[in-house]
């Protein structure tokens, strides 16, 4: 009987990890795909990321214990405060609701991964979901482009510079899950990425993809016959795609041309529009979906076709939108983010976690590069990688502070 009762909690306690690495590994990796998700049913895409806060709630309740707290977490919970506030103020705007429940989630599930990814759930396993879910967006922008006959690959998002967005960001971690016996899945996925994301046209996410790399090679993670290699594949596909599909791809071209030309105009509207509504309203903002609502009257009808259109800056929107302390405490997220990894980089000395550390940092280079032409406060890649920073730093500290503890007790 005794035994029995011993044994009952720990295949209870194993079954709960076990969902709990189920539900984050398909948080991260059904985030790329959420628009073929949403297709299927509206909500389908935050089931996921529901599943995961219920069920770690529920664990940790059953543990009677708190997360170990980083200043991540300090972070995120003063964010929610000045987001609740600004939301409060701005209560009567058409987006206000809207926006600020957009918001929640992200500083919830940011605040949730970062914990189980220091325990539970391996960081490698996340990285790997994180890529998976990225490649097989990819695969669904290649198919966009040569079935479809689109002129600029979506995939399962509306907007291809999302789209790019999620490919340049899960490139680097590929990085990370480099083994031998991987090489050949690896090297497909890393075509599907690039390519994928060169057949969005978004100079984003090339922007974003370059600096990736520079931060590879910069940090010796990233051989340069590696990268010679990448470029010969991609340049061989290109020709053949060429070759192929010429005549598409240079109508896909001309319409890219045509759209970046007034691109650059209409994108320093709207950052001018931003500046202005955060000089106007410096403290909290003109609230969650605020710059849509005021676009039109700040920038004088200057797009008489977009009337509540992003900002197409992060930082910017972000700013406009939660005033400076909130801007303060959104760039934190990002600083926190960046000490953390730094300091894992430092502490696991060209160990496995080493590489992680590095790629995590290259994918959110990657991000923050992307994010100055693209409004991607609302997508999971910015604030999943903040979380695993924290989490591998948290890991790393933990096994040193093990270490230590063995090494006195074996001085005793």
């Amino acid at each position: 009987m005794t035994a029995f009762a011993v044994v009952t909690p720990v295949r209870s306690e194993t079954r709960a990890v076990t969902l709990l690495r189920i539900l984050a590994c398909a948080t991260v990796g059904l985030a790329p795909v959420e628009g073929y998700l949403t297709a299927v049913q509206g909500q389908l895409g935050k089931l996921a990321p529901a599943l995961l806060t219920v069920t770690w709630l529920a664990v940790r309740i059953r543990q009677r214990r708190l997360p170990r707290p980083t200043p991540l977490h300090a972070v995120l919970a003063s964010l929610a405060v000045v987001l609740a506030a600004t939301a409060a103020l701005h209560s009567n705007g058409p987006f206000t609701a809207e926006y600020t429940v957009r918001w929640l989630p992200f500083l919830i599930v940011t605040a949730v991964l970062a914990d189980v990814a220091s325990q539970e759930v391996p960081i490698r396993r996340l990285l790997l979901a994180a890529a998976a879910g990225a490649t097989v967006a990819g695969a669904g922008a290649l198919y966009s482009l040569v079935v479809d006959g689109q002129a600029r690959a979506s995939g399962p998002q509306p907007d291809p510079n999302d789209l790019a967005y999620f490919l340049v960001a899960a490139l680097p971690l590929l990085a990370a899950l480099n083994r031998r016996r991987w090489s050949l899945p690896l090297a497909a996925a890393g075509v599907v990425l690039v390519v994928g994301a060169a057949a969005t046209f978004s100079r984003g996410g090339a922007l974003g993809l370059a600096a990736a790399i520079g931060w590879l090679l910069l940090r010796r993670v990233l051989p340069w016959r590696v990268l010679a290699a990448a470029i010969a594949a991609v340049a061989a596909l290109g020709v053949g795609a060429l070759l192929v599909a010429g005549p598409q791809l240079n109508r896909a071209l001309q319409e890219k041309s045509f759209i970046a030309a007034s691109n650059v105009d209409t994108r320093e509207l709207r950052w001018q529009a931003a500046a202005r509504m955060l000089t106007a309203h410096p403290v909290l903002g003109v609230g969650p979906g605020g710059f849509r609502e005021q676009y039109a009257a700040e920038s004088h009808n200057a797009e008489v076709d977009e009337q509540t259109p992003v900002a197409h800056n992060m930082y910017l929107e972000v700013a406009a939108e939660l005033g400076l302390p909130g801007f303060a405490l959104f760039a934190a997220v990002v600083g926190t983010a960046a000490v953390a990894s730094e300091r894992t980089v430092r502490r696991a000395n060209s160990s496995p976690q080493w590489t992680e550390a590095v790629a995590i940092q290259a994918s959110l280079l990657a991000v923050l590069v992307t994010s100055t032409f693209l409004s991607e406060q609302y997508y999971l890649p910015l604030w999943s990688l903040a979380a695993l920073t924290v989490a591998a730093e948290t890991r790393i500290r933990r096994e040193g502070e093990g270490s230590a503890d063995a090494g006195a007790a074996r001085d005793q």
